[in-house]
């Protein structure tokens, strides 16, 4: 009995740690470039007007390869309004949200999460 316990917790956890994977919540705007045993490397794209399904990134750095204004909201409901320039570079904690193009450009970001 313990052992299927154990087997069904450890089941679940691998399902919701995935269902906030950004690459399995949106796979048409996250795309796997590169992953080893220390880092993630995921290249994000998508048109103005595009909203992501709630997910979650470990820590990460954030390259902004084209300028594009987003709004995050955040699981408590704060929202926070962000616009990057090309070239611009960012470090964020671990964060769950869902993020929407609120601009008038596509966004193109290369992030780097860590593990």
């Amino acid at each position: 009995m313990r052992v299927r316990l154990a087997a069904f917790a450890f089941a679940l956890i691998a399902t919701t740690a995935n269902a906030a994977d950004p690459a399995v919540t949106d796979p048409e705007h996250y795309k796997v470039v590169f992953e080893n045993d220390r880092v993630r490397v995921l290249e994000y794209k998508d048109q103005p007007g595009d909203k992501t399904h709630e997910h979650s990134h470990p820590a990460f750095v954030l390259y902004a390869v084209s300028p594009f204004e987003r709004r995050i909201t955040l699981p408590d409901g704060k929202v926070l309004n962000r616009s990057f320039k090309s070239g611009e570079v960012m470090f964020s904690e671990m964060q769950t949200h869902i993020g929407e193009n609120v601009g008038s450009t596509p966004t193109h970001v290369i992030m780097v999460e860590l593990k």
